[in-house]
């Protein structure tokens, strides 16, 4: 605040000015003008760093892939078919079907996730720090929301609110019904989260979230920036209190994760081989006690065969675990299918790296597939869990 330049009282000045009084004001001018200067150098990130549109001169064709009759050889069962009519034991063969890929002109495709009330897809473009909508119905694809601070996982709570991790945001947010937004979690015993992956929300209205480093190494897909938490935990956000505590501190980068239908098992991804060859490339599952809100009995569900790995994970109404496949060999691109035992029922093949994957469809049977730079479905005979 400055101080204002005034003229002194006549009869007691003698009619002159102040000249304390101007010298005073001279210098909160200065100091004024010192500090607007400062203001002025200061900088702040931008709200996610922007990617520019991706300019194809021949975007891939929409529409069953290249190639595709029935029965669609993409799909390939672990177990040798007894009929002919598709591949026995394998829940993704629906009959007259092949895999689709339903839009395109993407850097990176992540998070997808399922709005039945709007029969719409929305999932993250997270390089080009947008989040994307796939209207069911007519094919329409549209910006849902730009900036969205280079946002990642998405996943939807019983109130149909969307629940998102940001990596520059380096935060976990929920849309509310009125689309204003509410920050869940930001930091864990004051120190800012490295960068929110993956999200579920369990039946109590708990919210589960991943947070590995990814979004904080570089400049593409978030701001880089120093890590504050000592470790890469996976975290649980009370319902009631929205108090936050880690119930996992023992991966290398915790990534995808997903609840059995019934919620006694959590499943996690660890894509620790990103960071080194001797690092885990497996999902891990664990016994819940959801109202303690803990974990425990944790092992190796599945191994993914390096280079490959998997980020992202769905449950199907039986039970069955479906993952996503990617980064290594490319004959491994794509979805990979187990019993709840961990036994490998079968494989849906994508020609792109596949990040992440989830059911929708207005009977849950419809698998929506992010595949780096499209997003791909494909029909099965499973039903998705009616719980995300």
């Amino acid at each position: 605040m400055t101080t204002p330049l005034t003229l002194s009282d006549p009869q007691q000045q003698g009619g002159g000015l102040d000249r304390r009084k101007i010298l005073t004001g001279a210098a909160a001018l200065a100091a004024s003008a010192v500090t607007m200067k400062t203001a002025s150098a200061a900088s702040v990130a931008p709200l996610g760093q922007t990617g520019a549109p991706t300019t194809a001169s021949q975007p891939l064709p929409l529409g069953p892939l290249p190639g595709a009759r029935y029965p669609d050889a993409r799909l390939e069962s672990m177990k040798k078919p007894k009929v002919s009519f598709g591949p026995t034991g394998f829940p993704a063969f629906a009959g007259t079907m092949a895999v689709e890929r339903v839009a395109t002109g993407f850097r990176w495709a992540e998070g997808p996730v399922y709005f039945p009330a709007g029969r719409y897809v929305l999932f993250s473009d997270i390089p080009n720090n947008r989040i994307m909508r796939f209207s069911e119905d007519d094919g329409h694809v549209s910006v849902y929301r730009q900036p969205s601070m280079n946002s990642n996982g998405n996943t939807i709570d019983r109130e149909g609110r969307l629940i998102t991790c940001e990596h520059s945001g380096r935060r976990v947010t929920r849309t509310e019904l009125d689309g204003s937004i509410t920050i869940i979690a930001d930091k864990y015993n004051g120190k800012k989260l490295n960068s929110p992956n993956d999200a579920v929300v369990a039946a109590d209205g708990s919210i589960w979230f991943c947070d590995p480093a990814y979004g904080i190494g570089g400049y593409y897909e978030g701001i880089k920036a120093e890590a504050e938490q000592d470790k890469k935990n996976v975290y649980r956000v009370d319902p009631k209190s929205g108090d936050i505590k880690v119930v996992v501190d023992d991966f290398v980068e915790p990534n995808g994760l997903c609840f059995s239908p019934d919620e006694k098992k959590l499943y996690i991804c660890d894509t620790g081989f990103t960071d080194g060859p001797d690092n885990p490339s497996h999902i891990r599952a664990f016994d819940v006690d959801l109202a303690a809100g803990k974990l425990s009995n944790g092992k190796v569900f599945a191994e993914i065969p390096k280079p490959s790995i998997t980020d992202g994970l769905r449950c199907d109404r039986d039970g069955r675990v479906w993952c996503s496949v990617g980064w290594g060999d490319p004959n491994e691109d794509g979805v990979r299918c187990y019993t709840a035992d961990g036994d490998l029922l079968g494989k849906i093949h994508i020609p792109e790296t596949v990040a992440n994957l989830c059911f929708g469809g207005q009977q849950r049977n419809r698998l929506y597939i992010c595949g780096s730079s499209s997003l791909y479905a494909v029909y099965t005979s499973a039903q998705g869990a009616m719980k995300p």
